[in-house]
């Protein structure tokens, strides 16, 4: 492919097969809003809107939480880092697998046990509600949202690519569509409608992953050798795409980057909102641990594909048609897939190029969904009902609320990805897990396993590890500085790392420590007896 291959796809994609193009992409909008309409007759209480009733089984929410995981920084952004930057841009798979082992060893099955719609449940049991449900619904929201901009880039980008959209004012309105749908599938069809889309949308992205990764091969006899060889001479970086370092080896900061990075990535999964939620819809903590196997096994498997999805994109595609595309390789596998199609003008590139972007629109949903549904759900139920209205809103209120801050939550995600569109996904989503690697990890950990933790630590724990982790985001090289920046005409910042978690994650943890000790008095013991009692056996879980 060169650069009038590229002109030559666009034009194919935008005139000749459009029709199909949206043909596709209206049957899957159509039979998830078909599913979010059954649920939404199916959804009858607060318990139904924020946790689908507890009636999901392991398997069933293994594949939710999955469907959940593999974001659009799994299939987008993973596939274009690894084709961009070889080596370096598989360890964000390797990190985002390798965090499910702290989420099932110390959350899971703790988590189920003592919380009921929130995080902010569990922290709640054991010390005062009005605090500490203030400072986990506000850390709640602000990850949601920085994940939320990943995925909104990244439906900006794929959409854009498929439709043949040029011009920034049209990027913005397909942003703005994607995030309509979005907000309708939280207020229509709630947790349970959710959770049906993320499963349809797992089984369809593993398919579209494993056609991909299968057609691949089969350009290379099946050799990977072959492959991993074709990928570094298109490259034009030889042997070094294969090695480590080519990201994350140039120099001493680049190499601090990549140990904040691998923190923020290993810690963060057990503190996002999204896939904590995730633990309260099935009905008993086996199930829970269940759900992690099964989760484990499916995003195992497709972080291997991905392998071969950026390779392969880097050998057939080439990076510097990939950067033509879109400067940070978000549009990679969609390229890949109408190279292996038959390539650009082709019926064969433009019917692949077309299921697997609608593939990957559905992952973006699906995604976007669960973050907001988790965001608006901490403002309903932590903020609004048991802080605001202290207690004494009743189940429709709640969720009612719960509704409209999906509407506003939603908007807000959509003003800022307008912005961020040059960011590549992954490192987006990297952000959100330090944000909850910094603020909410820590304090559940002290809540669940330290006795003496006070409602002082708490308080300190989260709102330290937010304000750190926001405010060295603001001044660090993501947003301003370079080329690749939010804002690349202006230089204000003065942190060199591109993620902070390795600066304010240990904030996190020592704003607990330090919090609680000042405070000079801890809990009521037998509250955190009852807590330990509780999330251990699961007597009296809901």
């Amino acid at each position: 492919m060169n650069a009038r291959a590229l002109d030559t796809a666009a034009a194919a994609t935008g005139t000749e097969h459009r029709p199909l193009t949206l043909a596709l992409f209206a049957l899957f909008v159509l039979i998830t809003l078909g599913i979010t309409v059954w649920a939404a007759r199916q959804t009858r209480s607060a318990t139904d809107f924020y946790a689908g009733g507890r009636g999901f089984s392991g398997l069933q929410n293994g594949l939710a939480i999955s469907g959940d995981y593999m974001s659009a920084a799994s299939f987008l952004g993973i596939a274009g880092a690894i084709a961009l930057a070889g080596y370096d841009g598989f360890l964000y798979s390797i990190g985002f697998l390798v965090a499910w082992l702290v989420a099932l060893l110390l959350i899971a099955e703790p988590l189920r046990n003592a919380g009921r719609y929130t995080m902010a449940d569990v922290l709640a049991f054991r010390l005062r509600q009005r605090p500490v449900r203030t400072a986990a619904g506000i850390s709640t929201i602000v990850v949601s949202v920085f994940y939320l901009l990943a995925q909104m880039v990244g439906a900006g980008s794929l959409v854009a690519l498929l439709l043949g959209v040029e011009g920034e004012a049209a990027k913005s309105w397909t942003v703005v569509a994607v995030g309509a749908l979005m907000v309708l599938y939280v207020t229509v069809g709630g947790m349970k409608g959710t959770t049906w889309v993320q499963i349809v949308k797992a089984v369809l992205l593993i398919a579209g992953a494993a056609v991909m990764t299968f057609l691949v091969l089969a350009k290379y006899d099946f050799d990977p050798s072959a492959l991993l060889g074709a990928a570094a001479q298109a490259s034009g970086k030889g042997a070094a795409f294969l090695a480590p370092g080519l990201k994350y080896g140039v120099s001493g900061t680049s190499r601090l980057d990549f140990v904040s990075l691998a923190l923020a990535l290993v810690l963060g999964t057990a503190g996002l909102p999204h896939i904590l939620v995730r633990f309260y819809t099935v009905p008993s903590a086996k199930a829970a641990r269940t759900s992690v196997f099964w989760a484990i096994g499916i995003i195992g498997v497709f972080y291997l594909m991905t392998l071969a999805l950026g390779f392969g994109a880097a050998a057939l595609v080439g990076p510097k048609l990939i950067k033509a595309s879109n400067p940070a390789g978000n549009t990679a596998a969609p390229l890949l897939a109408q190279q292996l199609g038959g390539g650009p003008g082709s019926t064969g590139g433009a019917v692949l190029l077309a299921v697997v972007s609608a593939v990957a629109f559905a992952t973006i949903l699906a995604v976007v969904a669960g973050l907001t549904l988790a965001s608006s759900a901490s403002f309903a139920h932590d903020l609004w009902a048991n802080v605001l209205r202290r207690g004494r809103a009743g189940e429709r209120e709640e969720v009612r609320t719960a509704k409209l801050a999906a509407v506003v939550i939603g908007a807000v995600a959509i003003g800022l990805s307008i912005y961020a569109e040059k960011l590549n996904t992954a490192a987006l989503v990297a952000l959100a897990f330090a944000v909850a690697a910094s603020a909410n990890l820590p304090t559940l950990l002290y809540s669940l396993y330290w006795k003496r933790f006070s409602t002082a630590g708490a308080v300190s724990s989260i709102y330290a590890g937010l304000a750190c982790s926001v405010l060295l985001v603001v001044f660090s090289p993501v947003v301003s500085g370079t080329p690749a920046s939010l804002f690349p005409h202006a230089d204000f910042h003065w942190f060199p790392l591109e993620n902070p978690g390795l600066v304010s994650i240990p904030v996190g943890f020592l704003a607990g420590w330090l919090g609680t000790l000042l405070a000079g008095r801890g809990t009521d013991p037998a509250k955190y007896a009852e807590l330990e009692v509780r999330s251990l056996t699961g007597i009296g879980a809901h």
